[in-house]
């Protein structure tokens, strides 16, 4: 079976530019870069990724291309555009002959409006992506569901991709129903799939197990179901609470319970279906 990692990241370390790796995040300071990636994925079965931008510049953007470029099993790429800017259709023309460019993101997770999803500079951005054939990734905290339900509510024809889940508060001692109610209503709309990644940092208690994970798995595989739902693991920062071969196994238990061809759409096909792979 076919195993395609939807969501990791690549980065030369430099603290200015990647700020949001705070104090605490030791693991994070260094290179993460293709040759420390396929380690990985040879070890675990995976023949194939998604690259995703981790800081908000076209030059990124650039360099993950050119990491695609020069290994095959890159399929594509999730870069950044300066969506709220006027000229952002020029931007996206300047990447139309870049084939393995499938999405853009913005790190609305950290916007300090928890309705920036809907200012109007933002949204003309978003609907010049469908001219190019991009997808959106939308990348959130479970608080900004409200906002990103009347978001995508704005853009019925545009394919989005949910990253993360929208990161849920995970405990075992209280569940987060808020969000699994939120999640149920963002997942009937049909041009929304949902990544299966980045779940195990946001656990807060102190140890984590399959079964800390599997109400969320279970929510999302209800709402979006075998034919919306991707794995992603988030490296490497899920390296802050997992190993990547832990989270491949945590996962594939998870999963283990689908049949085998939804298992396929699960590790595989939806991610090549939503990002055109």
């Amino acid at each position: 079976m076919q195993r395609i990692d939807s969501h990791h990241h690549f980065w030369h370390y430099d603290p200015q530019e990647y700020g949001w790796i705070g104090p605490d995040m030791g693991v994070l300071k260094r290179d993460f870069l293709p040759a420390d990636l396929k380690t990985e994925m040879q070890a675990n079965g995976i023949e194939g990724v998604v690259s995703v931008q981790a800081r908000q510049t076209v030059e990124e953007t650039d360099a993950l291309l050119a990491f695609a470029d020069d290994s095959e099993w890159i399929r594509g790429v999730v870069g950044w555009v300066p969506l709220a800017a006027p000229d952002v259709t020029d931007v996206l023309a300047r990447f139309a002959d870049r084939p393995r460019l499938k999405a853009v993101r913005h790190v609305v997770q950290d916007e300090p409006d928890d309705r920036f999803l809907l200012r109007d500079d933002f949204n003309r951005g978003i609907a010049a992506l469908k001219p190019f054939g991009l997808v959106y990734d939308i990348l959130i905290y479970a608080k900004q569901l409200p906002s990103t339900i009347e978001f995508v509510d704005r853009h019925p024809e545009q394919p989005f991709v949910l990253d993360h889940i929208a990161k849920p508060t995970i405990q075992m001692a209280e569940f987060d129903q808020t969000w699994a109610d939120l999640l149920r209503e963002l997942a009937k709309r049909p041009n929304v799939s949902c990544k299966f990644s980045g779940v195990v940092t946001e656990v807060r208690d102190t140890e984590w197990t399959v079964e800390t994970i599997r109400p969320y798995w279970d929510v999302a595989l209800e709402s979006f179901g075998p034919a919306r739902l991707m794995y992603g693991s988030d490296w490497p920062v899920c390296l802050l609470r997992s190993e990547y071969d832990r989270w491949v196994n945590c996962v594939a238990t998870l999963a283990s319970e689908m049949s085998s061809d939804e298992q396929s759409n699960f590790w595989a096909g939806n991610a090549i279906r939503a990002y055109g792979l």
